[in-house]
């Protein structure tokens, strides 16, 4: 009987032990899994050109990232409603007034190739950069145009301080600037945190 009893016992502690162990593999299968569905959903394709071009016209990587995965969730023959091509969606009149400043050859339909999408929609993203300086307006011009931001900024029903966009008034740019910025928290915590 007291055998019964010891070997109980240990069966006891045994079934803890396994019942211990398969919570701790479930967790990190979980933990793992979650991991990689949001590498998928937030992936570094093209990451050679991403980081090539955010390093050239110094932007964040991360936010290059989460434009072109807002802009066109990485197909680099995307074409939107605007007529805008690529992975960093650029209409031809902005591309036009791109390669003007460049003095690049390129012709329109060049953006369906990942490396010139990407080195054209990271020039652009400079140059709001340094026209705005705060991503949510940066992002905001890149979707609306910088006529349309500018105005805003002067606004006082859009903007407290000229800087910063407190109200955007076309509500598919404000869903846009939403999205970029939520992608952007995303890819930091994925690949960034430490």
């Amino acid at each position: 009987m007291a055998k019964r009893k010891k070997q109980r016992k240990n069966h006891g502690i045994l079934s803890f032990i396994i019942f211990v162990l398969v919570c701790i593999i479930i967790f990190f299968g979980v933990r793992v899994g979650l991991d990689t569905v949001m590498t998928y959903l937030y992936p570094h394709k093209y990451s050679e050109y991403v980081e090539k071009y955010a390093q050239q016209y110094n932007i964040d990587d991360v936010f290059l990232y989460s434009v072109i995965r807002t802009e066109s969730g990485f197909d680099p023959d995307s074409v939107s409603s605007a007529n805008a091509i690529g992975l960093t969606q650029i209409t031809e009149e902005t591309f036009d007034w791109l390669i003007m400043k460049t003095g690049d050859d390129y012709v329109f339909d060049d953006l369906y190739t990942p490396e010139i999408s990407i080195k054209y929609g990271a020039f652009l993203l400079s140059i709001l950069q340094k026209e705005y300086g705060v991503n949510e307006t940066v992002a905001a011009a890149y979707h609306a145009g910088m006529g349309n931001v500018s105005s805003w900024l002067s606004n006082s029903e859009y903007s407290d301080d000229g800087v910063h966009l407190t109200n955007i008034p076309i509500p598919e740019t404000a869903h846009y600037v939403d999205k970029v910025m939520s992608a952007m928290d995303k890819y930091y915590n994925l690949y960034k945190a430490d």
